[in-house]
């Protein structure tokens, strides 16, 4: 089995992921059985200045230092389990020292096996705003919807303010809920929750649409690539070709 490293760019998303990576292992290698996997944590605050003043680059160079890391730690292959880092590790850039999976790949082959049409995006709004999901979702023939500006707003603070804290409230689920809904109303066949936190507050049981976890969905492919079950990943940072 290869061994995996999380790049950590948030605390609560990344052990959300960790600890469905782990599950994983439960569940098909045994009790207490997973591959092995490193996680390398550079606080949030060290890069919020950057994300606030649209300096991807730094951003990529602060994940690329938890790259290295977890490469000498003997890792073999690197997950990041944020979506909106996702826009710093597309640009160009040296390579990591490691291959890796890039989340919207997996979350948009998901959406694609699954027939998906037009997905509704939950996410920052670094990432609802962004190229990622347009360019992986687009290149599948599936349309990226987002919600308009006062939801995004929403969605983006209750991320910011609450989510990254652990902190999880019920009337900011209704908020999400209503959010879904005004997608739904627009013809949106799931929503794609695109920030690692909101599985924490969005279930599938409370969701109006189907959901596509890109938390679980990570974990899950990296499992599949740890245990020989899915190709070998050969990007290493930079552009994915549309």
């Amino acid at each position: 089995m290869k061994h995996l490293g999380i790049l950590a760019h948030s605390s609560e998303g990344a052990a959300l992921c960790f600890r469905a990576f782990c599950l994983e292992g439960f569940r098909e290698l045994g009790a207490y059985d997973h591959p092995d996997v490193t996680m390398d944590c550079i606080p949030l605050a060290r890069c919020m200045p950057a994300w606030e003043a649209g300096d991807h680059q730094e951003v990529r160079a602060t994940l690329a230092v938890s790259a290295e890391r977890v490469a000498r730690a003997g890792a073999d292959f690197f997950i990041c389990p944020d979506n909106s880092a996702h826009i710093a590790l597309e640009l160009p850039g040296p390579d990591f020292a490691l291959p890796g999976l890039h989340i919207a790949e997996v979350v948009a082959d998901r959406a694609a096996r699954a027939g998906r049409r037009r997905l509704g995006v939950l996410g920052t709004r670094f990432t609802m705003e962004g190229p990622v999901y347009p360019r992986a979702l687009g290149s599948r023939g599936i349309v990226a919807e987002i919600p308009d500006a006062d939801d995004r707003a929403t969605v983006h603070r209750i991320i910011m303010d609450e989510l990254v804290h652990g902190v999880v409230k019920d009337d900011s689920r209704a908020a999400y809920v209503g959010v879904i809904e005004r997608l739904a109303a627009r013809g949106c066949d799931a929503v794609a929750l695109v920030c690692t936190e909101i599985p924490l507050l969005v279930t599938p049981d409370v969701s109006p649409l189907p959901t596509l976890d890109s938390t679980r969905l990570l974990a899950r492919a990296a499992f599949e690539v740890a245990v020989g079950q899915q190709p070998w990943p050969t990007w290493r940072g930079g552009p994915i070709a549309g």
